[in-house]
């Protein structure tokens, strides 16, 4: 039994690596301050319930000082940095905490991780900013707003892998990146505002579908059970791989392509607005390092992933 500590545990991914390593026979020690999350979230409380004392919870904001005392007695194996609001609307409305929890918060993370403590930061395709190369291989530099209303995550997610590279080089910290793209799936919360829940809880709704711009705008989607694979497979690896490394399904789709699949499930309109300041108008990883060094590549079509993940929220609804 190993002891692996979930920073976000409550949100989208950090609960699908508490169910992992659960099912692992793990002992896991999970925290969240809901600033992106809800405290009544059914899968959250789900888990709490079916996994008994293999589950610790608390409620804990990483960026307070005081938090690493809640783990200087504990043996830590693994720890997955996965506290930080990744809905553009929900960063947008806390852009201080979104920048302390990028920063303070992950040299609080960092620092209570010990000689052969593996460390899984939770970084994301964001650190490109709007590139001008696709796909974003790991070596692309970005091309990113130090000074707009998304800056607060891009800007403090580069800040955050900064900090994990020195405490790997001067500390001998054992930090590893993977550099998150769209992923989708249960658990997600309906109202977060990201693309795909947008459209499904628009269609639920019967409301049309907001698309930005023309649509032309590209995205690539993940499935969550692809994505946690890729995840784990990181920490598993048995020595740090020295490099970022990108997490992502690489088949890239306009908004309008998505939002067509969404309309030929329900019938929806399309409804075209404004692009938003800063909005990336591609994004698709390139996966060469991840089929490399964790023999990793998605498995789940869009095609099977958005039906999946549409019933998901249909059943949670019909459980209100």
């Amino acid at each position: 039994m190993r002891h692996v500590l979930i920073t976000g545990s409550a949100g989208f991914l950090g609960s699908h690596l508490v169910l992992h390593h659960v099912a692992k026979g793990d002992r896991v020690y999970g925290v969240d301050n809901y600033s992106s999350s809800k405290p009544l979230a059914q899968h959250h409380r789900k888990i709490i319930k079916e996994s008994g004392d293999k589950y610790l919870f608390s409620v804990a904001d990483i960026s307070n000082p005081e938090f690493p005392r809640l783990f200087k007695e504990i043996p830590l194996d693994i720890v997955y940095n996965f506290a930080c609001p990744a809905s553009p609307p929900r960063y947008q409305s806390i852009p201080v905490e979104t920048t302390m929890t990028c920063v303070a918060g992950t040299r609080n993370v960092l620092s209570v991780a010990r000689y052969k403590t593996v460390v899984v930061h939770a970084s994301t395709s964001e650190v490109y900013g709007d590139p001008n190369v696709s796909p974003q291989p790991e070596s692309y530099r970005g091309c990113v707003n130090p000074y707009g209303p998304r800056s607060c995550y891009d800007e403090g997610k580069r800040a955050a892998e900064a900090l994990c590279y020195d405490y790997r080089n001067k500390h001998g910290i054992d930090a590893r990146l993977v550099r998150i793209f769209n992923t989708y799936g249960p658990h997600m919360d309906l109202e977060d505002g990201r693309v795909v829940t947008n459209f499904i809880a628009q269609a639920m709704r019967g409301s049309p579908l907001t698309v930005y711009g023309d649509g032309s705008q590209t995205r690539s989607f993940c499935y969550v059970d692809d994505l946690i694979r890729g995840i784990t497979a990181l920490a598993e690896l048995p020595e740090n791989p020295g490099t970022p490394i990108n997490v992502g399904n690489p088949n890239e789709f306009t908004i309008k392509q998505l939002a067509l699949k969404v309309q030929s499930i329900f019938g929806s309109q399309l409804d075209n607005r404004p692009l938003p300041v800063d909005d990336p108008l591609q994004r698709c990883p390139d996966i060469s390092l991840a089929k490399k060094i964790l023999g990793w590549e998605p498995r789940v079509s869009l095609d099977e992933g958005l039906p999946r993940t549409i019933e998901y929220f249909k059943d949670m609804q019909s459980t209100l």
